[in-house]
């Protein structure tokens, strides 16, 4: 499979492109993971967004940069880690994250990452790099650890 990756801020997106991005967030986060939350949560607009699109331009992964100070007062942050059902399986996990790191180091400078991983996927995030900070703690009834990669 052939996946297109391209970076866009906030100002950039077309309501095409950021209707799609809501739509699988919203299809995921909150349907799928019945997360019931305000996924429009202001920081959008101070975002990097990395599309992975596929031949026919469809939405197939996910995420949103933010620089430090926006989420973390001392750290950057990559989150709304997404891939869509239908591209589940595909190994667009790993290069989803190599893609996003190289952004954010590109566009802010080599510095520390630090994410809200879901629990389950400490390990791959290991993979990654990022190590478990503090304890395990609920985010909208889901299991999260804070992870930094330096």
């Amino acid at each position: 499979m052939s996946v297109t990756w391209k970076h866009y801020s906030f100002d950039e997106l077309n309501v095409h492109l950021l209707y799609a991005i809501m739509v699988l967030r919203q299809r995921v986060f909150v349907v799928e993971q019945t997360c019931w939350y305000l996924d429009a949560d202001g920081l959008d607009q101070a975002a990097l967004h990395l599309l992975g699109t596929d031949d026919n331009g469809r939405l197939l992964a996910y995420t949103r940069i933010l620089d430090r100070g926006v989420s973390y007062p001392d750290h950057a942050s990559i989150g709304r880690v997404i891939t869509a059902p239908e591209a589940r399986g595909r190994g667009l996990g790993r290069p989803l994250m190599k893609e996003s790191l190289t952004v954010l180091y590109a566009t802010y400078g080599r510095q520390a990452v630090k994410i809200g991983a879901q629990a389950h996927l400490q390990d791959f995030y290991g993979s990654l790099g990022f190590v478990g900070v503090g304890e395990v703690y609920d985010e909208d009834g889901i299991p999260h650890r804070h992870m930094i990669k330096k």
